[in-house]
């Protein structure tokens, strides 16, 4: 077994604002398994809440970690493995993506089929950074016209206060009114225990689909303040990062959002998938800074999930891979054997 790298910039078309800061672009570490005659391809978006903070940091671990004789194992003991070894969770999935694109190019399957599901039927979201109004009323027609995007995600929790994200929404608000656009929101983790209460039903009586991470990680013991009497379906996302850690707060959220990156791939999101669905909670996939390589890897497994939220490859100024389509709004994995998706010539 052959393991190999590139690494590319990818240049995002708008900077993603959030609560915890500004993001222009990333260099992106791009990952081709070799064995029988065979390639499989994976990606990985760095970040040091993902334990690999540049792509070179993630090669290295992946480069020694392939000191090993890995070929004998199967996609689950080498995930078992590298979470043993520490591996850092993008590194891993970069990894574990190609793994997976591997084995269904060797079956001569689309991914998707691979695993014994469907085609997705939920469109996904598109993101709205942390903006000023005017920005706002620029960037909606942009992000919304003739792209047949059906859900917008708002980043709320501005440094600058509620205050600010109330005005960002009001202008949201009317900025989507010539488009059939249902609403959500994720705080990243922005807000105060009195600030989410109170931004919650705020944003309940505007229509808000759900919120997302509306306290920080580490904060979670605060969660059943906010969890009850809730005027809106409470969803984790940095809060989640392996299946393991929804036994700990499924009893105040209604949702857990998975990431590849967060959580080492695809081994890793199947297990939340099913740890969730045994809470009788509901599930979410989003992203990180993400071309359509990875982007195709979620998609294959999307029509598990009740919410989607994979665009970061939209917003790729410009995308250096290609995958899965946007389809009426929807993510939609192609039928090529594996991921289906391919570093462009």
């Amino acid at each position: 077994m052959k393991i190999e790298f590139k690494i590319l910039h990818l240049n995002k078309r708008f900077p993603l604002a959030i609560s915890r800061g500004v993001s222009t672009g990333s260099d992106n570490l791009f990952v081709s398994v070799t064995h029988q005659g065979i390639t499989g391809w994976g990606e990985l978006s760095p970040g040091k809440n993902e334990g690999a903070a540049t792509a070179e940091q993630a090669q290295n671990m992946l480069s020694e970690f392939f000191d090993e004789d890995l070929s004998g194992l199967s996609i689950h003991q080498i995930h078992q493995r590298g979470r043993e070894q520490n591996i850092a969770a993008c590194a891993l999935a970069g990894l574990d993506i190609a793994l997976w694109d591997w084995l269904g190019k060797k079956a001569n399957l689309p991914l998707y089929r691979l695993l014994g599901i469907s085609k997705p039927s939920v469109p996904t979201s598109v993101t709205i950074g942390i903006n000023s109004p005017q920005v706002v009323k620029q960037r909606v027609p942009l992000l919304l016209q003739g792209t047949g995007i059906k859900s917008l995600k708002i980043k709320l929790g501005s440094p600058e206060g509620i205050e600010a994200d109330q005005a960002m929404f009001m202008q949201v608000a009317e900025s989507t009114k010539p488009y059939d656009v249902n609403v959500r929101v994720d705080a990243n983790g922005g807000w105060s225990v009195k600030d989410a209460i109170f931004m919650m039903k705020w944003l309940a009586e505007r229509n808000t689909d759900y919120v997302e991470q509306p306290l920080a990680e580490g904060q979670e013991s605060e969660l059943a303040a906010i969890f009850k009497n809730r005027p809106l379906p409470v969803y984790l996302d940095e809060s989640c990062r392996y299946s393991k850690d929804i036994v700990k707060w499924a009893d105040t959220v209604d949702g857990v959002n998975l990431k590849l990156m967060k959580c080492g791939g695809i081994t890793e999101a199947l297990r939340i998938i099913s740890v969730a669905r045994a809470f009788n909670l509901k599930t979410m996939i989003g992203c990180k800074s993400e071309s359509s390589m990875s982007i195709s890897a979620g998609a294959s497994i999307t029509g598990l999930l009740d919410h989607i939220d994979l665009d970061s490859h939209l917003n790729l100024a410009p995308d250096p891979c290609c995958g899965a389509e946007l389809i009426d709004g929807i993510v939609v994995p192609n039928d090529l054997p594996g991921h289906g998706a391919s570093i462009k010539p």
